[in-house]
């Protein structure tokens, strides 16, 4: 659900496909031994897609032996893909991903006091699960209001504190209208309810404005209109770093309530505002403001050290609670399954971390060791980001397929491909590949951006045998997508092998 954006044109037709697998297995008897090569057909194949679509795609067997290649070394917008190459590098990296995430748990301390009020400090490690709702459970933003309430019942200012990173809120490449979606929401190491805020849209009478209900951040200028019957879409816009959202369009009379998710573009100050209104209501009087600490960036030449504070990062004293989060390997799984942006994001801000920084950059510099180690050249692939959403990545399907390739000769390899969607069974590929040979035999990473498509990872074929595969389609026209074709492509080369 949380691809990137909302052109996501998933395969359609699974009696089709299952009919062209059953045509694929019978082209692949002996009786059919004098056909075109597979190669060909594949490209047959690929010829359907909409006019002007460019792919690529490498298939090989476990040892490396290619067995299909269309533009190989060809550069291609990987979009979503690009989160198996950040999830990759965190299973290379990062040490201790099955046991509780105390490292990145958010936390919360008294600051001053002596005669005043003190503040209120809530500092984020860099947990993308932090969760403000009624009934969470588990790392709980509540947990830590109850810590200062139980301590005093006065403070003076909120403080969200995110600077353990540096404030690279939105990565280079990402565009600006995506910037107002939960596809697009600011990147902070404090993080709250997935840094996106929920509207629930529910439709009046027929000629006048829906009802919103939601909590009050953002000041809504209400534009829409109920209507007595279809069309019915809504749209919202808000600029960057602006908390005015203008509501437009139309919602029928009597329908369900609509849910918007909004982006929230400063999450530090988000968080400290919810903690505020948690402070409030369990008897703490806040007499001061709710304010925001944030590390600022500065590029440098120096490539041993790409990014780097304006000033040394002081040493975090002793907080008054902190929260440990589940395990780290659990998000990794939900990162890749439902292809989360935010999550993505944050993970290559942690690799960063052991540069000290906590950059992009430094992240990417760690995801740039493990290709290097993985035989890939560095000219094969460029990343921005870590989710996918910049449209300034590019990587080559044989690159990928070398990752892949790799991968599954190291100890995490198999944790790693247990993350991705299993095709007709969950994740972002849960109604594709249905009733055909590859539902559940094919386990790979989706992609969608403007204009792209992608697909990467392992499926069976029917001899019994793994195959790796990466395929990229860039250059869609308009909303055609290519999803359709690739599938029947891969079930072609699946039933033949």
């Amino acid at each position: 659900m949380f691809e990137a954006g909302k052109h996501w044109a998933a395969a359609r037709g699974s009696i089709i496909l299952a009919a062209f697998m059953a045509a694929a297995i019978g082209a692949a008897s002996p009786a059919h031994a004098f056909q075109e090569p597979l190669q060909r057909r594949v490209e047959a194949a690929l010829a359907a897609a909409p006019a002007g679509t460019r792919f690529g795609l490498v298939v090989t067997t476990e040892d490396g032996r290619e067995l299909v290649a269309v533009n190989p070394d060809g550069r291609f917008i990987p979009a979503s893909n690009t989160k198996m190459l950040t999830t990759a590098a965190a299973f290379a990296n990062l040490a201790g991903l099955d046991q509780p995430d105390a490292a990145g748990g958010a936390s919360v301390r008294l600051e001053g006091g002596r005669g005043r009020n003190p503040d209120v400090i809530l500092t984020g490690h860099g947990d993308a699960r932090l969760s403000s709702a009624a009934d969470c459970a588990v790392d709980c933003l509540a947990a830590l209001a109850d810590a200062v309430a139980a301590r005093t019942h006065r403070v003076r200012n909120v403080v969200g504190d995110d600077s353990l990173f540096p404030d690279q809120r939105w990565s280079p490449g990402m565009s600006w209208n995506n910037i107002q979606s939960r596809y697009g929401t600011g990147i902070s190491a404090l993080t709250l309810d997935d840094n996106e805020l929920t509207i629930r849209v529910i439709p009046g009478a027929a000629g006048q404005r829906p009802t919103l209900d939601m909590l009050p951040y953002y000041e809504v200028l209400n534009l829409a209109t109920t209507v007595a019957q279809g069309p019915a879409e809504l749209q919202f816009q808000r600029m960057p770093n602006s908390r005015v959202l203008r509501l437009t369009g139309t919602i029928v009379a009597g329908a369900e309530p609509e849910i918007l998710h909004l982006g929230i573009d400063d999450p530090a100050l988000f968080a400290a505002w919810r903690l505020r209104a948690l402070l409030e209501a369990r008897g703490v009087r806040v007499t001061g403001g709710t304010e925001v600490r944030h590390r600022p960036f500065e590029r440098t030449d120096d490539p041993a050290h790409r990014s780097a504070p304006l000033m040394p990062r002081p040493a975090e004293p002793e907080p008054l609670a902190r929260l440990t989060p589940p395990p780290l390997a659990e998000d990794l799984v939900h990162t890749n399954k439902v292809s989360q942006n935010l999550h993505a994001e944050l993970l290559v801000r942690r690799l960063g971390l052991a540069a000290q920084s906590g950059s992009i950059e430094d992240g990417i510099a760690a995801i740039a060791a493990m290709m290097a180690r993985a035989g890939v050249p560095r000219t094969a692939w460029d990343l921005s980001d870590g989710s996918g959403m910049s449209t300034y990545n590019r990587v080559s399907p044989r690159a990928v397929a070398a990752l892949l390739r790799w991968a599954a000769t190291q100890n995490w390899g198999a944790a790693w491909r247990a993350t991705f969607p299993i095709a007709g069974v969950d994740g972002t590929l849960a109604r594709r590949f249905r009733g055909t040979p590859l539902e559940g035999h094919l386990f790979a990473k989706t992609g969608t951006l403007n204009a792209s498509n992608a697909l990467s990872g392992y499926m069976i074929a029917r001899s019994g045998r793994t195959l790796i595969f990466s395929f990229y389609a860039n250059d869609v026209p308009a909303d055609a997508g290519a999803t359709e074709v690739m599938d029947r492509t891969l079930a072609l080369i699946a039933a033949e092998n």
